[in-house]
């Protein structure tokens, strides 16, 4: 989510700008479901490639989208994909952060956006579009174009991403969750394919999961239809929870790992990684899923609780 305010008249102005045309409402409408080059939005929106072309350098600007350049059957073409789902303007200058109110603060990774990894064969990644990049190729999860991913699968590793942690100076955390839909990875799929999969926060181990499978008995409701019906469909969705006290997995204590071990209020970045252990008694992968796969319109979710110690004002405009 966006979030702005008075603190930043500047970002205001500019986003307020790109959000002024109905042309561009229209543009970040078609990107929900999918990434789009500017000659299918054009043809989508029934308007000339160079209005497009115009309308995604305003919105680039503001950073509402990304766009990146891909092969293409002749030259190269520009492929644009959404940077948020929400967007929060907050006027209200006293006070935006009273005292004793728990506050959410909610960022939604899109799985493809690690920053860094390490992978075995079975490995591979997918979008609702193909193939990203050839199976089993580990060196290929290194290309740039892996950030559209929306099914990701390792057989040995992790995925390790950072998330911003802005929320305000002096905030007291209450609790941190993560989200994420997964299960182990198999050759094609086998419900009796156990895999320990663990969470780390920066650098700290918060707990395992045994995923009993890799699960392909139907369809997952989320599945492009090209994807094919005898590999993975499905996972589960798992919900991790710290607080002062201890670290649950699905409401159930798995670990004695508390807010003050993972210091996540020392960093503007917060480093989650997700894999499995080289020394794991169940070696069996992981599948990481994305808003257009499996079963759970999400990608990996974090949720911050916090509180003020005292309200936040901002400062007196003259």
């Amino acid at each position: 989510m966006l979030e702005l305010g008075f603190n930043d008249p500047e970002r205001l102005v500019t986003v307020s700008h790109a959000l002024s045309t109905r042309s561009r409402v229209d543009i970040l409408r078609l990107l929900n479901s999918k990434n789009l080059n500017i000659i299918e939005i054009a043809e989508k929106l029934k308007l000339p490639v160079s209005t497009v072309a115009s309308n995604i350098k305003v919105l680039e600007a503001a950073e509402l989208i990304n766009t990146e350049l891909l092969p293409a059957s002749r030259g190269a073409m520009k492929v644009c994909s959404r940077n948020y789902d929400d967007i929060h303007i907050a006027l209200n200058l006293k006070n935006s952060v009273p005292k004793g109110v728990t506050h959410v603060y909610e960022v939604e990774m899109p799985i493809g956006h690690y920053s860094d990894c390490e992978v075995s064969p079975t490995c591979g990644m997918a979008n609702a579009d193909g193939y990203i990049i050839k199976e089993d190729e580990p060196a290929s999860f290194y290309h740039p174009k892996h950030v559209n991913a929306q099914i990701i699968w390792l057989r040995k590793g992790y995925l390790e991403y950072l998330l911003p942690m802005d929320i305000p100076a002096g905030a007291r955390i209450e609790s941190l969750g993560l989200s994420m839909e997964m299960c182990s990875e198999a050759p094609n799929y086998d419900h009796n394919w156990p895999s320990n999969i663990s969470v780390w926060v920066n650098g700290v181990e918060i707990g395992m999961w045994t995923s009993p499978g890799d699960f392909g008995d139907r369809r997952g409701k989320l599945n492009p239809n090209w994807w094919y019906d005898w590999a993975t469909q499905y996972g589960f969705l798992k919900t991790w929870r710290v607080d002062h006290e201890k670290t649950t997995l699905d409401m159930d204590k798995v670990s004695d790992v508390t807010l003050d071990h993972l210091r996540i209020n020392e960093s503007p970045k917060m480093r989650l990684r997700i894999g499995i252990k080289p020394d794991a008694v169940n070696q069996g992968g992981l599948n990481l899923f994305g808003r257009q796969f499996g079963d759970h319109e999400q990608n990996i979710m974090m949720q911050i609780k916090y509180t003020m110690d005292q309200d936040e004002e901002d400062p007196v405009v003259p």
